[in-house]
């Protein structure tokens, strides 16, 4: 699986990609057709090809992975051998990247013959057709979601997920490794793989290198849930507020009261961020902390600036008015 080089993070998925994805969950069994395994599949929707079958193309969702059920196999049963064989040559014809045959159902001769000839995967599960398509859905949206890969140490507080993002040595997994002492999880460090899931939402997780890792400078790397226990890491979290660490020296003007609210769009959703001034002496794990928490309270209607500015308007208005 690779980017599609456009800048939108979109991937090309290939059936190789979609066999390797599945291979704890779906129990696919490749039967014929192995040449066609780099075959792109440009939609996640899975495709109940009966009306093809039958002979009808128009609409025909030949983009998706193709699955013959119960009822599609009774169909092709009940079809005399030419027949059979006139049909599913027009159905590979119809240049589908795969077929899966569910319910470890028999897999005709002509079918095999024709994946062959068309470079079409030919695959089988024993799983029940609804139950795969479900399952085969999901793991086609992962894999087609928008990615990308950005620096920055992400962890888990009070069920918010927060990127922390600065420059090398400026405290990231320090401030990482302080938080998952007070009982919160750390779900990456030094780089963080993101994806857009089907609700729009902007997931957060670990790549496969440094999975449950953490780098601490004169240390060096330590195994988080050796030390703390599983309950310190997290697979892959929501990302709901984004941390920059910044030198106070690099800040040309402070926003002291909060109200001047920071947005960065990543894959196209924008994240609010908060810019934090890293000095001598300041306690980075509490800010961080506070932060997150202060993001909870927005999401649940609270925003503290905001507040204070209203009442300190009305204030002023009321004493403008002679009221105080």
């Amino acid at each position: 699986m690779k980017s599609s080089g456009n800048g939108t993070g979109n991937t090309v998925v290939t059936v190789s990609d979609f066999i390797e994805a599945g291979k704890q969950v779906l129990h696919l069994e490749l039967i014929a057709g192995e040449a066609g395994l780099k075959n792109r599949i440009k939609e996640a929707a899975i495709n109940r090809p009966g009306l093809a079958l039958a002979g009808f193309f128009e609409h025909f969702s030949f983009r998706r992975v193709q699955v013959l059920g119960l009822a599609e196999c009774a169909y092709l049963s009940s079809l005399g051998e030419a027949e059979r064989e006139k049909r599913l040559r027009d159905f590979f014809n119809a240049r589908i990247p795969c077929v899966v045959i569910s319910r470890n159902k028999k897999v005709f001769p002509e079918i095999i013959t024709l994946a062959g000839e068309f470079n079409v995967p030919v695959l089988r599960t024993k799983m029940v057709t609804k139950y795969f398509v479900n399952a085969a859905t999901f793991i086609m949206e992962n894999l087609q979601a928008p990615k990308t890969k950005i620096q920055g140490t992400m962890v888990e507080i009070m069920g918010i997920g927060v990127l922390l993002e600065g420059a090398p040595g400026i405290g990231k997994s320090e401030a990482a490794l302080g938080l998952i002492k007070k009982g919160y999880a750390l779900v990456s460090d030094d780089i963080t793989a993101l994806r857009v899931d089907s609700a729009g939402a902007l997931l957060g997780g670990p790549v496969r290198a440094t999975r449950f890792h953490l780098e601490i400078r004169g240390i060096g790397i330590v195994h988080v849930p050796s030390l703390f226990g599983i309950a310190a890491v997290r697979e892959e979290k929501k990302l709901d507020l984004i941390v920059s660490l910044q030198k106070m020296s690099a800040l040309a003007e402070e926003d002291r009261s909060g109200c001047c609210e920071h947005y960065k769009s990543v894959l196209g959703v924008k994240i609010p961020q908060v810019i934090i001034p890293v000095g001598p002496g300041r306690d980075m794990v509490n800010v961080i902390e506070t932060a997150a928490l202060d993001q909870k309270l927005k999401r649940l209607g609270h925003d503290a600036a905001k507040e204070l500015d209203e009442r300190l308007m009305d204030l002023m208005t009321g004493g403008m008015n002679g009221s105080e």
